[in-house]
């Protein structure tokens, strides 16, 4: 059985898309663009302030599934350049802090809307 998560604090869906699934206890998160909920555009500033946003829009869903950053067991991060990938390290890492998830990083070619990053996680209960 499977049930869509949806927070009112982090950006709708664009397209044919849930925020996030769960089902049997784990909740995948769709990949989160910098946005800010608010003006509903990113962030302004770099990779450090993109990579922000889409670490407290996935809070925003893990919040709504009543769950914490620590019940990530996975994430994948696309970057818009690699160079970026200290940068996005060094902000991630304040969300991460003790048994750090499984983690995918890489360079992508273009990232929807111009993003420097996108972030999607997979958690459990």
């Amino acid at each position: 059985m499977k049930k869509v998560i949806n927070s009112p604090k982090a950006p709708k869906a664009i397209g044919p898309y849930s925020q996030a699934i769960e089902a049997n206890g784990t909740l995948y998160i769709s990949g989160q663009l910098p946005v800010d909920v608010n003006t509903g555009k990113f962030v302004e500033g770099g990779i450090k302030e993109q990579t922000e946003q889409s670490l407290k829009n996935i809070g925003y869903i893990l919040e709504e599934a009543g769950l914490t950053y620590a019940n990530v067991v996975k994430t994948t991060c696309l970057l818009s350049d690699i160079a970026n990938f200290a940068a996005m390290n060094e902000v991630y890492a304040k969300y991460f802090t003790q048994e750090c998830p499984a983690r995918a990083a890489f360079a992508v070619k273009d990232l929807p809307l111009g993003a420097l990053v996108e972030i999607e996680v997979v958690a459990v209960k």
